[in-house]
């Protein structure tokens, strides 16, 4: 379906070890099309300089294509206002940003509420969080086939002790897709706000904030297609001028002195210092790239790759798909039978497979499910069913040389 696509990305011409590229990775990171790589060389080139404060002609220029892609992003995920939108350095930064400047509010007695799927960037937040002020930490279970028990999700709401709720919107290592805006009902009927983490969810789908029924939602740079050390958090104006400041710096105020500080309006009060303006032109550039191809088409590209997949890797023999959830992204974990994950990923890199294999930063999950580690093959729009095929031929040469 996106066979022209590909050749907007020129990594996917290269090769490893000599074969082809199979790039299989693309939860961990995704490659970069052409527009991002221009997008982000010709401002360096042409019209770089610092953003909010100069008040000459390239800097006016450079600050107007940096609150333009505030303007993209808030459109790409249907925000009610522009303010709405915080640049931030990934997800990780942003989940911490909420776990100081939202959590910090929290008081003992009070608990966070966050699912058994979830990645290290929405635990370790909460558990230095609950270690700085006594509240509790709770999670919600998931069920034989990876997704969560929302009966028992909404028991641990049922006694109004949990303030907030934070979950993933799909799995990075069982390609689960949560259904966000029951959470987000039911956490609001006892009375906790809802943050998504957002990181996986956005490469895949159309996701629109206010039709989720999320408070907050993040989601970073890198595996939009977009380049590293950017991210979004996305909240709820209300919530969002309420919270107090995370960082404090350059930028991010309204005025200074040695007795105190008052504090720029939102989002400004969440970005202070330099950001990585060359970093968020790019992310302009992936989004309007995405939005390009169209939500519909992308996840009808998604779908066909995600039951082919299935399909072929149940007929591979020796391989077991970890998880069988009520709807799943483009994310497959496998144990292969007689292959630790990490010598099917060096045996396929021999092959120009490229996957990823350890615990893919979900280590709670890992014991779980009651293993060590998985292997793991992701996919983007740029994937084609013939590498889906390379991947299983590649996962049968690998156990013949293990045999």
């Amino acid at each position: 379906m996106f066979d022209n696509v590909r050749a907007r990305f020129p990594i996917l011409s290269e090769t490893a070890h000599g074969r082809p590229l199979v790039f299989l990775d693309s939860a961990a990171s995704a490659q970069k099309p052409d527009c991002v790589i221009e997008a982000m060389g010709e401002a360096a080139r042409h019209c770089y300089a610092n953003i909010h404060r100069g008040l000459y002609d390239m800097s006016e220029r450079t600050t107007q294509a940096y609150e333009a892609v505030r303007d993209d992003v808030a459109r790409f995920l249907n925000a009610a206002d522009r303010r709405e939108i915080v640049f931030t350095k990934n997800s990780t930064e942003g989940l911490n940003l909420l776990a100081h400047s939202l959590g910090n509010q929290l008081k003992p007695g009070q608990a966070v509420l966050i699912s058994a799927l979830e990645h290290h960037a929405n635990i370790v937040p909460w558990l230095m969080l609950r270690d700085r002020l006594g509240i509790e930490l709770r999670v919600a279970p998931i069920n034989a086939d990876g997704d969560i028990d929302l009966a028992a999700y909404e028991e641990l709401l049922r006694d109004g002790r949990v303030a907030l709720v934070s979950v993933t919107h799909m799995s990075n290592v069982l390609g689960t897709i949560t259904p966000v805006t029951k959470l987000a009902e039911l956490a609001h009927r006892y009375g906790a706000k809802i943050i998504v983490d957002g990181s996986q969810s956005i490469v895949h789908r159309r996701v629109d904030v206010q039709a989720l029924g999320a408070d907050f939602f993040v989601f970073t740079g890198h595996k939009l297609y977009g380049p590293t050390g950017v991210g979004i958090l996305w909240g709820k104006l209300p919530l969002l001028e309420e919270m107090p400041p995370f960082l404090g710096g350059g930028d991010m105020i309204q005025s200074v002195s040695f007795e105190k500080a008052t504090w720029a309006d939102v989002p400004h009060k969440f970005e202070a210092g330099t950001p990585a303006i060359l970093e968020v032109l790019g992310l302009g550039a992936a989004i309007r790239f995405v939005e390009s191809l169209g939500a519909e088409a992308i996840e009808a590209h998604e779908r066909d790759l995600v039951a082919y997949a299935q399909t072929v890797l149940e007929k591979t023999d020796g391989v077991r798909i970890m998880g069988n959830p009520v709807e799943r992204g483009g994310v497959f974990s496998l144990e292969v039978e007689g292959a630790h994950p990490h010598d099917l990923a060096v045996l396929l890199d021999q092959q120009g497979i490229a996957i990823r294999a350890g615990q893919h930063c979900a280590e709670p999950l890992m014991q779980e499910l009651g293993v060590q580690a998985t292997a793991r093959a992701s996919f983007a729009i740029y994937t084609t069913r013939d590498e889906i095929d390379a991947l299983a031929h590649g996962i049968e040469r690998a156990r013949a040389l293990l045999a």
